[in-house]
Protein backbone atom coordinates (compact mmCIF):
# COMPACT_ATOMS: atom_id res chain seq x y z
CA UNK A 1 0.00 0.00 0.00
CA UNK A 2 1.42 3.11 -1.24
CA UNK A 3 -0.28 6.23 0.33
CA UNK A 4 0.23 9.77 0.00
CA UNK A 5 -2.12 11.34 2.92
CA UNK A 6 -2.87 14.61 4.99
CA UNK A 7 -2.63 14.77 9.17
CA UNK A 8 -3.33 17.69 11.32
CA UNK A 9 -2.85 17.93 14.90
CA UNK A 10 -4.53 21.14 17.30
CA UNK A 11 -4.17 21.51 20.83
CA UNK A 12 -6.34 24.39 22.86
CA UNK A 13 -6.27 25.98 25.92
CA UNK A 14 -9.92 25.57 26.46
CA UNK A 15 -12.26 25.16 23.51
CA UNK A 16 -12.56 20.98 22.01
CA UNK A 17 -10.07 20.39 19.24
CA UNK A 18 -12.48 18.82 16.96
CA UNK A 19 -13.85 22.00 14.91
CA UNK A 20 -10.22 23.11 14.30
CA UNK A 21 -9.37 19.37 13.67
CA UNK A 22 -12.01 19.22 11.14
CA UNK A 23 -11.26 22.27 9.38
CA UNK A 24 -7.95 21.61 8.93
CA UNK A 25 -8.99 18.67 6.99
CA UNK A 26 -11.23 20.59 4.81
CA UNK A 27 -8.06 22.33 3.74
CA UNK A 28 -6.19 18.74 3.08
CA UNK A 29 -8.64 16.98 0.93
CA UNK A 30 -6.27 17.34 -2.13
CA UNK A 31 -3.82 14.86 -0.21
CA UNK A 32 -6.91 12.03 0.25
CA UNK A 33 -9.90 11.15 -0.64
CA UNK A 34 -10.51 7.72 0.01
CA UNK A 35 -11.48 8.29 3.70
CA UNK A 36 -10.76 10.51 6.96
CA UNK A 37 -10.83 10.10 10.79
CA UNK A 38 -10.92 12.25 14.10
CA UNK A 39 -9.64 11.22 17.42
CA UNK A 40 -9.99 13.75 20.53
CA UNK A 41 -9.21 13.13 24.20
CA UNK A 42 -10.25 13.91 27.29
CA UNK A 43 -11.19 12.87 30.74
CA UNK A 44 -12.78 10.38 29.72
CA UNK A 45 -10.93 9.01 27.51
CA UNK A 46 -10.45 8.53 23.61
CA UNK A 47 -13.45 9.24 21.24
CA UNK A 48 -12.95 8.74 17.66
CA UNK A 49 -14.91 9.02 14.11
CA UNK A 50 -14.05 7.39 10.69
CA UNK A 51 -15.37 7.48 7.40
CA UNK A 52 -14.90 6.61 4.02
CA UNK A 53 -15.04 9.10 1.09
CA UNK A 54 -14.69 12.89 1.00
CA UNK A 55 -14.19 14.81 4.91
CA UNK A 56 -17.83 16.16 3.98
CA UNK A 57 -19.16 13.05 3.72
CA UNK A 58 -17.38 10.95 5.96
CA UNK A 59 -16.79 13.32 8.94
CA UNK A 60 -20.17 15.37 8.68
CA UNK A 61 -20.54 18.39 11.22
CA UNK A 62 -22.90 17.41 13.56
CA UNK A 63 -21.30 14.06 14.49
CA UNK A 64 -18.04 15.75 14.72
CA UNK A 65 -19.50 18.15 17.39
CA UNK A 66 -19.68 15.26 19.43
CA UNK A 67 -16.40 14.89 19.88
CA UNK A 68 -14.94 16.73 22.50
CA UNK A 69 -11.81 17.19 24.18
CA UNK A 70 -9.24 20.00 23.77
CA UNK A 71 -6.65 18.21 21.63
CA UNK A 72 -7.06 16.24 18.32
CA UNK A 73 -5.71 14.67 15.78
CA UNK A 74 -6.90 14.25 12.03
CA UNK A 75 -6.20 11.98 8.99
CA UNK A 76 -7.18 12.35 5.44
CA UNK A 77 -6.37 9.22 3.52
CA UNK A 78 -5.18 8.54 -0.53
CA UNK A 79 -5.40 5.03 -1.86
CA UNK A 80 -5.86 3.68 -5.44
CA UNK A 81 -6.62 0.53 -4.37
CA UNK A 82 -9.92 -0.40 -5.12
CA UNK A 83 -10.68 -2.98 -2.24
CA UNK A 84 -9.33 -0.38 0.36
CA UNK A 85 -10.89 -1.40 3.83
CA UNK A 86 -12.66 0.60 6.09
CA UNK A 87 -10.33 -0.98 8.78
CA UNK A 88 -7.43 0.67 6.96
CA UNK A 89 -8.62 4.48 7.56
CA UNK A 90 -6.92 6.59 10.58
CA UNK A 91 -6.35 7.90 13.08
CA UNK A 92 -5.11 4.28 14.07
CA UNK A 93 -6.16 3.64 17.72
CA UNK A 94 -4.00 0.60 19.66
CA UNK A 95 -3.44 0.56 23.29
CA UNK A 96 0.21 0.20 24.32
CA UNK A 97 2.32 -0.49 27.54
CA UNK A 98 2.55 3.15 28.12
CA UNK A 99 -1.20 4.39 26.96
CA UNK A 100 -4.24 4.72 24.73
CA UNK A 101 -2.82 5.71 21.71
CA UNK A 102 -4.06 7.37 18.15
CA UNK A 103 -1.65 8.27 15.51
CA UNK A 104 -2.21 9.39 12.18
CA UNK A 105 0.79 8.85 9.32
CA UNK A 106 1.59 10.58 6.11
CA UNK A 107 4.18 8.48 4.08
CA UNK A 108 5.24 4.84 3.56
CA UNK A 109 7.53 1.86 4.67
CA UNK A 110 9.76 0.91 1.97
CA UNK A 111 10.45 -2.49 3.86
CA UNK A 112 6.98 -3.13 5.04
CA UNK A 113 7.34 -6.42 3.39
CA UNK A 114 10.19 -7.59 5.72
CA UNK A 115 8.59 -5.76 8.65
CA UNK A 116 5.27 -7.98 8.34
CA UNK A 117 7.04 -11.32 8.22
CA UNK A 118 9.00 -10.58 11.36
CA UNK A 119 6.22 -9.08 13.39
CA UNK A 120 4.02 -11.82 12.22
CA UNK A 121 6.46 -15.21 12.77
CA UNK A 122 7.37 -13.27 16.64
CA UNK A 123 3.05 -13.62 17.36
CA UNK A 124 2.20 -10.11 16.21
CA UNK A 125 -1.61 -10.44 14.74
CA UNK A 126 -1.55 -7.52 11.73
CA UNK A 127 -5.42 -6.65 11.52
CA UNK A 128 -4.65 -4.13 8.36
CA UNK A 129 -2.70 -3.71 5.66
CA UNK A 130 -1.01 -0.17 6.93
CA UNK A 131 1.94 0.31 7.46
CA UNK A 132 1.17 2.12 10.18
CA UNK A 133 -0.10 -0.05 12.67
CA UNK A 134 3.49 -2.34 11.90
CA UNK A 135 4.96 0.73 13.57
CA UNK A 136 2.59 0.34 16.54
CA UNK A 137 3.53 -3.03 17.11
CA UNK A 138 6.81 -2.40 16.70
CA UNK A 139 6.56 0.49 19.48
CA UNK A 140 4.44 -2.48 21.32
CA UNK A 141 6.90 -4.51 21.23
CA UNK A 142 9.73 -2.35 22.27
CA UNK A 143 9.71 -2.76 26.04
CA UNK A 144 9.49 0.59 26.56
CA UNK A 145 8.11 2.61 29.37
CA UNK A 146 7.76 6.04 26.85
CA UNK A 147 6.54 7.06 23.99
CA UNK A 148 9.93 8.49 23.14
CA UNK A 149 11.73 5.41 24.00
CA UNK A 150 9.50 3.45 21.80
CA UNK A 151 9.80 5.55 19.04
CA UNK A 152 13.14 5.41 18.63
CA UNK A 153 12.98 2.06 19.09
CA UNK A 154 10.80 1.83 16.38
CA UNK A 155 12.53 4.25 14.23
CA UNK A 156 15.36 2.15 14.58
CA UNK A 157 13.64 -0.74 12.33
CA UNK A 158 12.08 1.48 9.38
CA UNK A 159 13.02 2.52 6.56
CA UNK A 160 11.08 5.27 4.47
CA UNK A 161 8.88 8.41 5.05
CA UNK A 162 6.94 9.46 8.02
CA UNK A 163 5.14 12.63 9.01
CA UNK A 164 3.46 11.09 12.59
CA UNK A 165 0.92 13.06 14.29
CA UNK A 166 0.61 11.05 17.81
CA UNK A 167 -2.03 11.43 20.43
CA UNK A 168 -1.16 9.46 23.60
CA UNK A 169 -2.97 9.36 27.40
CA UNK A 170 -3.54 13.45 27.20
CA UNK A 171 -0.14 14.63 25.42
CA UNK A 172 0.14 15.26 21.46
CA UNK A 173 3.05 15.12 19.56
CA UNK A 174 4.42 15.51 15.77
CA UNK A 175 7.34 13.21 14.73
CA UNK A 176 9.30 13.53 11.07
CA UNK A 177 11.84 10.80 9.58
CA UNK A 178 15.18 11.73 10.00
CA UNK A 179 15.16 12.71 6.13
CA UNK A 180 12.68 15.00 6.27
CA UNK A 181 10.61 13.33 3.36
CA UNK A 182 6.87 14.38 4.02
CA UNK A 183 6.15 17.86 5.06
CA UNK A 184 5.32 18.72 8.46
CA UNK A 185 4.44 22.50 9.53
CA UNK A 186 4.07 24.15 13.04
CA UNK A 187 1.39 27.26 13.56
CA UNK A 188 -0.01 28.65 16.26
CA UNK A 189 -3.56 30.09 17.16
CA UNK A 190 -5.23 32.76 19.00
CA UNK A 191 -5.85 29.67 21.72
CA UNK A 192 -3.25 27.03 21.26
CA UNK A 193 -0.74 25.58 19.11
CA UNK A 194 -1.03 23.29 15.30
CA UNK A 195 0.64 20.83 13.30
CA UNK A 196 -0.24 20.26 9.74
CA UNK A 197 1.02 18.40 6.70
CA UNK A 198 0.48 21.86 4.75
CA UNK A 199 0.53 25.84 5.76
CA UNK A 200 -2.74 25.62 3.85
CA UNK A 201 -4.43 23.96 6.67
CA UNK A 202 -2.77 26.86 9.02
CA UNK A 203 -4.28 29.07 6.61
CA UNK A 204 -8.00 27.86 7.28
CA UNK A 205 -7.03 27.56 10.79
CA UNK A 206 -6.44 31.37 11.02
CA UNK A 207 -3.01 30.01 12.40
CA UNK A 208 0.35 31.94 12.21
CA UNK A 209 3.20 29.66 10.52
CA UNK A 210 5.88 29.17 13.13
CA UNK A 211 7.90 26.80 10.84
CA UNK A 212 8.28 23.02 10.07
CA UNK A 213 9.23 20.02 12.33
CA UNK A 214 12.97 19.36 11.28
CA UNK A 215 13.96 16.04 10.34
CA UNK A 216 14.30 13.18 13.01
CA UNK A 217 12.44 16.06 15.83
CA UNK A 218 10.03 15.12 17.94
CA UNK A 219 7.53 17.93 19.31
CA UNK A 220 5.25 17.56 21.76
CA UNK A 221 2.58 20.38 21.15
CA UNK A 222 1.06 22.33 24.32
CA UNK A 223 -2.04 24.61 25.03
CA UNK A 224 1.28 26.79 26.13
CA UNK A 225 3.47 25.99 23.25
CA UNK A 226 6.09 23.62 22.09
CA UNK A 227 8.27 21.38 23.50
CA UNK A 228 10.92 20.05 20.94
CA UNK A 229 13.17 17.08 20.67
CA UNK A 230 15.77 16.13 18.72
CA UNK A 231 14.82 12.06 18.33
CA UNK A 232 16.62 10.93 16.08
CA UNK A 233 19.61 11.24 14.31
CA UNK A 234 19.14 13.55 10.65
CA UNK A 235 19.83 11.66 7.67
CA UNK A 236 20.62 12.48 4.26
CA UNK A 237 18.08 15.94 3.90
CA UNK A 238 15.83 14.51 1.24
CA UNK A 239 12.18 16.40 1.19
CA UNK A 240 10.40 14.90 -2.16
CA UNK A 241 10.67 17.29 -5.16
CA UNK A 242 7.18 16.02 -6.45
CA UNK A 243 5.61 17.85 -3.57
CA UNK A 244 6.59 20.82 -4.98
CA UNK A 245 5.82 19.87 -8.45
CA UNK A 246 2.34 18.26 -8.11
CA UNK A 247 1.18 17.24 -4.70
CA UNK A 248 0.93 20.32 -2.26
CA UNK A 249 -1.75 22.99 -2.39
CA UNK A 250 -0.22 26.14 -4.50
CA UNK A 251 -1.12 28.28 -1.54
CA UNK A 252 1.31 26.18 0.53
CA UNK A 253 4.80 26.97 1.71
CA UNK A 254 6.48 23.42 1.94
CA UNK A 255 10.04 22.63 2.66
CA UNK A 256 10.63 26.15 3.04
CA UNK A 257 9.35 27.44 -0.55
CA UNK A 258 6.30 28.37 -1.69
CA UNK A 259 4.82 26.12 -3.83
CA UNK A 260 2.93 29.17 -6.41
CA UNK A 261 6.34 30.45 -6.69
CA UNK A 262 8.62 27.41 -7.46
CA UNK A 263 5.90 26.11 -9.86
CA UNK A 264 6.23 29.48 -12.15
CA UNK A 265 9.89 29.18 -12.19
CA UNK A 266 9.65 25.74 -13.13
CA UNK A 267 7.96 27.27 -16.18
CA UNK A 268 10.16 29.86 -16.36
CA UNK A 269 13.16 27.39 -16.95
CA UNK A 270 11.00 25.42 -19.52
CA UNK A 271 10.76 28.64 -21.63
CA UNK A 272 14.96 29.22 -21.41
CA UNK A 273 15.38 25.86 -22.42
CA UNK A 274 13.68 26.43 -25.51
CA UNK A 275 15.39 29.54 -25.85
CA UNK A 276 18.61 28.05 -25.51
CA UNK A 277 18.02 24.97 -28.02
CA UNK A 278 16.70 27.74 -30.86
CA UNK A 279 13.65 25.99 -31.91
CA UNK A 280 13.04 26.55 -35.62
CA UNK A 281 9.11 28.08 -35.29
CA UNK A 282 7.41 30.16 -32.47
CA UNK A 283 4.29 29.16 -30.62
CA UNK A 284 1.08 31.08 -31.06
CA UNK A 285 -0.13 30.73 -28.05
CA UNK A 286 0.58 29.19 -23.99
CA UNK A 287 -2.04 26.76 -22.85
CA UNK A 288 -1.77 25.23 -18.95
CA UNK A 289 -3.60 22.09 -18.57
CA UNK A 290 -5.92 22.71 -15.21
CA UNK A 291 -5.56 22.96 -12.88
CA UNK A 292 -1.80 21.38 -11.90
CA UNK A 293 -0.02 22.72 -15.24
CA UNK A 294 -1.41 26.90 -14.37
CA UNK A 295 1.88 28.36 -12.23
CA UNK A 296 4.29 26.38 -14.88
CA UNK A 297 2.56 27.86 -18.25
CA UNK A 298 2.28 31.58 -16.16
CA UNK A 299 5.94 30.96 -16.14
CA UNK A 300 6.45 30.08 -19.37
CA UNK A 301 4.05 33.10 -20.91
CA UNK A 302 5.94 35.45 -18.87
CA UNK A 303 9.63 34.40 -19.61
CA UNK A 304 9.17 33.62 -23.48
CA UNK A 305 6.50 36.49 -23.92
CA UNK A 306 4.19 34.39 -25.61
CA UNK A 307 0.54 34.53 -25.10
CA UNK A 308 -1.33 32.98 -22.40
CA UNK A 309 -4.51 31.77 -23.23
CA UNK A 310 -7.14 29.71 -20.55
CA UNK A 311 -7.94 27.69 -23.98
CA UNK A 312 -8.64 24.59 -21.40
CA UNK A 313 -11.64 24.82 -19.08
CA UNK A 314 -11.97 22.66 -15.92
CA UNK A 315 -15.12 21.50 -14.77
CA UNK A 316 -14.62 21.64 -10.80
CA UNK A 317 -17.29 18.64 -10.31
CA UNK A 318 -15.12 16.12 -11.59
CA UNK A 319 -11.95 14.88 -9.13
CA UNK A 320 -8.64 14.48 -9.93
CA UNK A 321 -7.66 11.57 -12.87
CA UNK A 322 -4.22 10.95 -10.85
CA UNK A 323 -6.24 10.11 -8.11
CA UNK A 324 -9.28 7.80 -9.68
CA UNK A 325 -8.79 3.96 -8.77
CA UNK A 326 -8.37 2.20 -12.52
CA UNK A 327 -7.31 3.30 -16.05
CA UNK A 328 -10.84 2.85 -17.59
CA UNK A 329 -12.03 5.72 -14.86
CA UNK A 330 -9.52 8.27 -15.68
CA UNK A 331 -9.86 8.07 -19.17
CA UNK A 332 -13.71 8.48 -19.20
CA UNK A 333 -13.26 11.06 -17.17
CA UNK A 334 -11.11 13.11 -18.69
CA UNK A 335 -13.90 14.64 -21.79
CA UNK A 336 -16.62 15.59 -18.31
CA UNK A 337 -13.21 17.02 -16.82
CA UNK A 338 -12.12 19.41 -19.59
CA UNK A 339 -13.17 21.00 -22.44
CA UNK A 340 -11.39 22.98 -25.17
CA UNK A 341 -12.35 26.59 -26.84
CA UNK A 342 -12.37 26.13 -30.14
CA UNK A 343 -12.14 29.95 -31.17
CA UNK A 344 -8.58 30.20 -28.93
CA UNK A 345 -6.97 27.12 -30.54
CA UNK A 346 -8.10 27.06 -34.12
CA UNK A 347 -5.26 27.49 -36.85
CA UNK A 348 -2.92 28.41 -33.95
CA UNK A 349 0.46 26.33 -33.27
CA UNK A 350 -0.70 25.81 -29.55
CA UNK A 351 2.51 25.04 -26.94
CA UNK A 352 0.70 22.87 -23.76
CA UNK A 353 2.13 23.20 -20.50
CA UNK A 354 1.62 20.28 -17.88
CA UNK A 355 3.21 19.87 -14.10
CA UNK A 356 4.01 15.61 -14.91
CA UNK A 357 3.41 12.57 -17.51
CA UNK A 358 3.07 9.28 -15.71
CA UNK A 359 1.11 6.76 -18.22
CA UNK A 360 0.42 8.80 -20.73
CA UNK A 361 -3.13 8.37 -21.25
CA UNK A 362 -4.36 11.92 -19.99
CA UNK A 363 -2.02 13.57 -21.44
CA UNK A 364 -2.64 11.71 -25.04
CA UNK A 365 -6.18 12.54 -24.73
CA UNK A 366 -5.42 16.63 -24.16
CA UNK A 367 -3.60 16.47 -27.59
CA UNK A 368 -6.15 14.63 -29.55
CA UNK A 369 -8.99 17.00 -27.96
CA UNK A 370 -6.82 20.33 -28.55
CA UNK A 371 -6.41 19.03 -32.36
CA UNK A 372 -9.81 18.08 -32.84
CA UNK A 373 -10.86 21.85 -31.97
CA UNK A 374 -8.85 22.92 -35.15
CA UNK A 375 -5.15 23.37 -33.82
CA UNK A 376 -2.52 23.68 -36.51
CA UNK A 377 0.30 22.11 -34.37
CA UNK A 378 0.13 20.91 -30.25
CA UNK A 379 3.44 20.84 -28.68
CA UNK A 380 3.69 19.69 -25.15
CA UNK A 381 6.19 21.20 -22.50
CA UNK A 382 6.47 18.82 -18.87
CA UNK A 383 7.70 21.25 -15.79
CA UNK A 384 9.38 17.98 -14.20
CA UNK A 385 11.88 15.19 -15.81
CA UNK A 386 10.54 12.29 -16.97
CA UNK A 387 8.95 9.89 -14.32
CA UNK A 388 10.99 6.80 -14.72
CA UNK A 389 10.66 5.15 -11.47
CA UNK A 390 7.90 4.28 -8.78
CA UNK A 391 8.05 6.21 -5.51
CA UNK A 392 8.08 3.78 -2.87
CA UNK A 393 8.49 6.77 0.07
CA UNK A 394 4.76 7.81 0.18
CA UNK A 395 3.02 8.87 -3.23
CA UNK A 396 0.83 6.00 -5.08
CA UNK A 397 2.51 5.92 -8.41
CA UNK A 398 2.19 3.38 -11.30
CA UNK A 399 4.84 0.61 -11.70
CA UNK A 400 8.12 0.60 -13.81
CA UNK A 401 6.75 -0.60 -16.69
CA UNK A 402 3.74 1.53 -16.69
CA UNK A 403 5.16 4.59 -16.24
CA UNK A 404 5.46 5.82 -20.41
CA UNK A 405 8.83 6.95 -20.36
CA UNK A 406 10.01 3.26 -19.47
CA UNK A 407 7.94 1.84 -22.66
CA UNK A 408 9.15 3.85 -25.01
CA UNK A 409 13.28 3.76 -26.14
CA UNK A 410 13.51 7.69 -26.69
CA UNK A 411 11.73 11.04 -26.10
CA UNK A 412 10.98 10.60 -29.61
CA UNK A 413 9.11 7.89 -29.36
CA UNK A 414 6.91 9.22 -26.31
CA UNK A 415 6.30 12.45 -28.43
CA UNK A 416 4.89 10.21 -31.40
CA UNK A 417 2.64 8.21 -28.58
CA UNK A 418 1.29 11.40 -27.37
CA UNK A 419 0.41 12.58 -30.98
CA UNK A 420 2.49 15.70 -29.95
CA UNK A 421 4.54 17.65 -32.75
CA UNK A 422 7.06 18.47 -30.12
CA UNK A 423 7.80 17.04 -26.52
CA UNK A 424 10.34 18.33 -24.09
CA UNK A 425 10.93 17.64 -20.21
CA UNK A 426 12.42 19.81 -18.09
CA UNK A 427 15.79 18.68 -17.21
CA UNK A 428 16.84 17.33 -13.70
CA UNK A 429 19.09 20.15 -13.66
CA UNK A 430 16.60 22.98 -14.52
CA UNK A 431 14.28 21.02 -11.48
CA UNK A 432 17.26 22.17 -9.37
CA UNK A 433 17.02 25.59 -10.31
CA UNK A 434 13.50 26.24 -10.23
CA UNK A 435 13.43 25.13 -6.40
CA UNK A 436 17.04 26.48 -5.37
CA UNK A 437 19.36 23.95 -5.55
CA UNK A 438 17.88 22.92 -2.13
CA UNK A 439 18.37 18.99 -1.69
CA UNK A 440 15.56 16.67 -2.67
CA UNK A 441 14.58 13.42 -3.49
CA UNK A 442 14.50 12.91 -7.04
CA UNK A 443 13.94 9.52 -6.87
CA UNK A 444 11.24 9.28 -8.75
CA UNK A 445 13.32 10.92 -11.95
CA UNK A 446 16.67 9.19 -11.42
CA UNK A 447 16.04 6.44 -9.36
CA UNK A 448 18.28 7.12 -6.42
CA UNK A 449 16.47 7.05 -3.39
CA UNK A 450 17.66 8.48 0.15
CA UNK A 451 16.88 4.71 1.85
Amino acid sequence: MREECGVVAVCRKEQPAAGLVHRGLFALQHRGQEGAGIATWDADGMHFLKGRGLVAESLPTYKVERLTGNMGIGHVRYSTVPSDRTENIQPFVATLPFGHMAIGHNGNLKNQAALQRDLESRGSLISTSMDTELMVHLMARSGADSLETALHFMASRVQGAYSLVILLEGRLFALRDPCGIRPLVLGQTGDGFVAASETCALDALDAKYIGEVTPGELVEITPNGFRRTLLLEPGPLAPCVFELVYFARPNSVVFGQAVQSARVRMGQQLAIGDAEEGLSARPDIVVPVPDSGVPAAIGYSRESGIPLEMAILRSHYVGRTFILPDQDSRTHSIRLKLSVVREMVEGKRVLLVDDSIVRGNTSRKIVQMVREAGAREVWLRVASPALGWPCYLGIDTPSYGELIINRHTSVAEVERSLCADNLRYLSVDALKQATSNASFCFGCMTGDYPV
